[in-house]
């Protein structure tokens, strides 16, 4: 059985998205990335899940690898209706859906929208109601800071925002900053982060408050402590207004919970996830 993962390439509406896969049996998880980052976000949480799970890890479109065009929305409602499509492509009829960041917003649409997709849900550091878009993800939006972003990435500017996001400073080496850059180094990569940004809009998840009250699937939350950008409001309103749902804090984690934590962060979904088999089973 493997457990590292291999690059794939699907087409789904016309569009080629890159997606990791590694493990070959269990039951499917999707990890989900959000803005600023892509599928190699969840590089060491890949092995410690797929010894149990079939694990498949996209880059969402205009992210990673995947294609970039200028001419699609990449609000999250659009997004949320890809994972239903990439999903169908690959054949997963149902599958345990983590999120990260938009990826968790992106989840919640799905939660919704497509609830027979799921066997349950996980937001990790997770976007939610009326609490974002945040800074500096605003500023991207205004015409001096997209020329800067256009025009050079050596201002410091991006490394500035994925150190603040990590407890664990020491983490960000030149390699995984290197990784963190790598779509940015294109024009197109750039401006297919300019355009996820302008896509942006609450609304797709202020729409959502009243049907979070009525999942009914099984709901873990996940609060890395030190996130410096999403409140920590977000993830406690989720709690008290998903039914049933489970909130776990982790005081040792930033926002990319992933590069401070991955042992605890997979121990803690393997073991969620564990429970819903046995429930299942």
């Amino acid at each position: 059985m493997s457990v590292q993962p291999e690059k794939r390439i699907v087409t789904v509406a016309g569009n080629r998205i890159a997606y990791l896969q590694a493990g070959t049996g269990g039951e499917p998880v999707l990890l989900v990335h959000g803005i600023t980052t892509y599928s190699f976000i969840w590089q060491d949480i890949i092995p410690l899940l797929a010894a149990e799970y079939q694990v498949f890890v996209p880059d969402l479109l205009g992210c990673g690898d995947s294609d970039k065009p200028l001419d699609q929305s990449y609000a999250l409602r659009e997004h949320a209706r890809r994972i239903g499509e990439f999903a169908a492509a690959l054949g997963i009829e149902k599958c345990h859906y983590v999120g990260h960041d938009l990826g968790g917003g992106i989840g919640q649409i799905v939660a919704v929208n497509q609830p027979g997709l799921l066997y349950s849900l996980t937001l990790i550091n997770s976007v939610g109601y009326d609490f974002w878009p945040v800074q500096p993800i605003i500023s991207m939006r205004t015409p001096i800071i997209r020329q800067l972003m256009m025009a050079s990435l050596d201002l410091g500017a991006f490394k500035m925002i994925v150190q603040r996001g990590v407890y664990h400073r020491e983490r960000i080496t030149p390699a995984v900053m290197d990784t963190f850059r790598r779509p940015m180094q294109t024009g197109a990569g750039r401006k297919a982060f300019l355009h996820f940004t302008r896509c942006l809009d609450n609304r797709d998840l202020t729409s959502l408050e009243e049907d979070l009250r009525s999942i009914q699937m099984p709901v873990l939350i996940i609060r890395g402590e030190a996130d410096v950008y999403l409140s920590s409001l977000i993830s406690e309103k989720l709690h008290r207004e998903i039914p049933g749902s489970k909130l776990v804090r982790i005081a040792t984690g930033g926002h990319f919970l992933q590069i401070d934590e991955p042992e605890i962060l997979a121990q803690t979904i393997a073991a969620f996830l564990k429970d819903q088999r046995g429930q299942s089973g």
